[in-house]
């Protein structure tokens, strides 16, 4: 005879909290963001190798190159690196603040990462500033 009590079907099951529904702080946001910038460039300095490499070789192997980072496409990998650099500085400069042992505190934890998400912002903008002037 079976003695166990029957299993609950699927649909009575609790389910855990799904991501639409739960709420990521902004502190996790953020670390999940640094690990992305982080694989983002590394990603570009294979990029930044392959150029360095077409230089190398000469004006003719130089040339598509050029053509590409040039163009919109390539304008615009150049401005997600930048920004994906640029996010992870500061957020690296975070670190070292943590590493004083600084800003743990509840309150402190959302006014460091807003400050994180300006600087990295303003440097953005003062980059792009610089490159309008220049041209």
């Amino acid at each position: 005879m079976n003695t166990e009590p029957p299993r609950p079907s699927v649909r009575e099951r609790p389910l855990s909290p799904h991501l639409q529904v739960y709420r990521l702080p902004v502190t996790a946001m953020l670390s999940i963001s640094h690990r992305i910038t982080g694989v983002l460039l590394g990603i570009g300095l294979i990029g930044l190798v392959l150029v360095l490499m077409s230089v190398v070789q000469g004006p003719s192997a130089y040339a598509p190159v050029h053509a590409f980072l040039s163009g919109i496409a390539g304008r615009s990998l150049l401005w997600i690196w930048i920004t994906a650099l640029l996010f992870h500085l500061s957020h690296g400069i975070r670190h070292l603040v943590w590493d004083t042992g600084h800003g743990f505190s509840r309150d402190s934890l959302l006014y460091y990462a807003l400050g994180e998400f300006a600087a990295a912002l303003v440097l953005v903008l003062a980059v792009a500033i610089a490159t309008l002037a220049r041209s």
